[in-house]
């Protein structure tokens, strides 16, 4: 039950890159509450300019000190409302936020989803593969134990798979992927999803691996692996 003085967390969905993405409501709430919290201020503050939204805002991050978190939950005890938002998308997804959306909950603080742009559900719309039932995986560990053993549930797994890639280490990805799979694999590849520049890229994992040793990788990368058809 919540405390008759306790203020609400808001999760609130930011565009990914059309601005025009971001819902009435979101707007509303950025424009109410009594605090932003941004993965990066300087990123959400472009966002409320363009909407002329002079909202207080402080960044909060995976790499926020638990003096930080602590503070931010006695201010929402104490009757403040605040919205979380990541640099894009929606919070939690591959980005900062769960250890005080957990924090506030053991506190009985409301929280209200205020939904709206993902690039995980912008690119398995778009993406014509089997959706009846799909991982996220989002990013990948670079190197490491972790990294072999990610790859190789992804290898069992029975469903699609869904992950993010940087432009840094997508041909990296996909070279891993061909040692799982074999370079035959068909792969959906989503990129800089509802830009000017998107587009979604249909291919084996080689013929992606030979695309992206012509073209430089640009923008924020989705990869979707199919789940394989069953066999009759």
């Amino acid at each position: 039950m919540k405390p008759s003085s306790s203020g609400t967390l808001f999760v609130v969905s930011t565009p990914i890159g059309n601005l025009k993405d971001i819902s009435h409501r979101a707007l509303e709430v950025l424009g109410a509450v009594d605090m932003i919290l941004a993965e990066d201020t300087r990123q959400t503050s472009k966002l409320l300019f363009h909407f002329n939204l002079k909202t207080p805002r402080i960044s909060f991050h995976d790499f926020s000190s638990d003096k930080k978190l602590d503070s931010l939950i006695c201010q929402l005890e104490a009757g403040k409302n605040m919205a979380l938002v990541s640099d894009s998308g929606t919070p939690l997804l591959s980005d900062p936020g769960f250890n005080l959306v957990r924090e506030a909950i053991a506190k009985n603080i409301p929280i209200v989803p205020v939904p709206g742009a993902s690039a995980l559900l912008a690119s398995i719309v778009a993406s014509g593969v089997p959706m009846d039932r799909f991982v996220f995986e989002g990013f990948l560990p670079q190197k490491g134990s972790s990294r072999k053993e990610r790859l190789e549930n992804i290898a069992k797994a029975e469903a699609t798979q869904i992950l993010y890639e940087s432009p840094y280490h997508v041909t990296k990805l996909l070279e891993s992927l061909k040692e799982i799979f074999g370079g035959g694999r068909p792969l959906v590849i989503g990129r800089e999803l509802t830009k000017i520049h998107e587009e979604f890229l249909r291919g084996t994992v080689d013929e992606l691996i030979a695309h992206f040793s012509k073209v430089t990788p640009r923008g924020e990368f989705v990869v979707i692996i199919p789940k394989e058809a069953k066999k009759s």
